[in-house]
């Protein structure tokens, strides 16, 4: 079953295009990654599949039923937590839960008191009185305590130092052991990588990759740093064709390594002018600025 299926989805400001013939499909019981930088149209998409905002064109539905004209419905089985989690001044977790128990119809106090012990939450503290990752923090746990058939996270980690983060990753994994879906927006490649089996890369409004995480290993490169002996070596030696998207500045290259076996390279380096060099593992991070090396529409990135 899709959890979340798109076809043609294209959202018009005007004569300002937000996104253009989007196509998700989301497996139900799975850990989606959503990734693009800022101002890519991921939120956008997200508000128009939670039913905040309607599609100029294409069509959506979540859990079965249409994002706009069923968007009340919808509602009732999914946890959302925005890119910016707003509080009122006077609310603490623990009338935050009460009330979202309320407008749910269930008791949400076990299962948000266990969130909260693992999220490191004080749920008398009043918003007024909140860091900005005790915000986000609540704003899981509301999101989360429900046990939603899919949570919608929209750059979830914002706030949270690196062991929180973890720690969230652990809450999300048994989320979705439990059957339950993730759809996780953000614009970092390390924690999508973390967490994800699949990722849809958006760039300028348009998806330009649907992948596993683990095809997008296979086609992971190693990034290679080369420290010449002078910036006027750096400047004379040719590449090697293995090496691609090199970077020259100074006696400094950084390029990334196009071959499954490195030696022949390294003999290369052992000709040539220099003092030092490094060669990373293969990592994602090459494989994601392939996707936004170019940007041939013009828009933003």
């Amino acid at each position: 079953m899709s959890v979340i299926a798109t076809e043609g989805l294209t959202k018009r400001y005007g004569t300002r295009r937000g996104i253009e013939d989007v196509a998700l499909h989301v497996s139900e019981g799975s850990l989606f990654g959503f990734l693009g930088p800022n101002g890519a149209g991921k939120s956008t998409t997200i508000r128009i599949l939670l039913g905040f905002m309607q599609a100029s064109e294409g069509r959506a539905t979540v859990l079965g039923h249409d994002c706009w004209r069923e968007s009340a419905v919808l509602k009732r089985e999914v946890g959302y937590v925005p890119g910016d989690v707003r509080l009122y001044s006077w609310m603490t977790g623990r009338i935050a839960l009460r009330i979202s128990g309320r407008i749910r119809g269930r008791d949400l106090t076990q299962r948000g008191g266990e969130l909260a012990e693992r999220f490191g939450l004080d749920l008398s503290v009043r918003a007024d009185r909140m860091s900005r990752g005790m915000r986000q923090k609540l704003g899981l746990l509301l999101a989360l305590a429900h046990e939603p058939r899919l949570a919608v996270l929209d750059e979830p980690t914002s706030g949270l130092d690196p062991l929180m983060q973890d720690e969230l990753a652990d809450v999300l994994r048994e989320f979705a052991a439990r059957g339950h879906t993730v759809f996780f927006s953000s614009h970092t490649l390390s924690e999508v990588e973390q967490l994800c089996d699949r990722v849809a890369i958006v760039r300028d409004g348009r998806i330009v990759a649907d992948e596993s995480i683990a095809d997008l290993r296979a086609r992971a490169r190693r990034t290679v740093v080369l420290h010449f002996d002078t910036p006027e070596h750096a400047a004379k030696t040719a590449a090697p064709p293995e090496l691609v998207h090199v970077e020259r500045t100074g006696r400094l290259w950084r390029a990334q390594l196009e071959t499954d076996d490195p030696r022949a390279f390294a003999r290369w380096v052992a000709a040539q002018p220099v003092a030092d060099f490094s060669l990373s593992p293969p990592n994602l991070e090459g494989v994601f600025r392939e996707y936004y090396r170019a940007d041939d529409d013009g828009g933003a990135t």
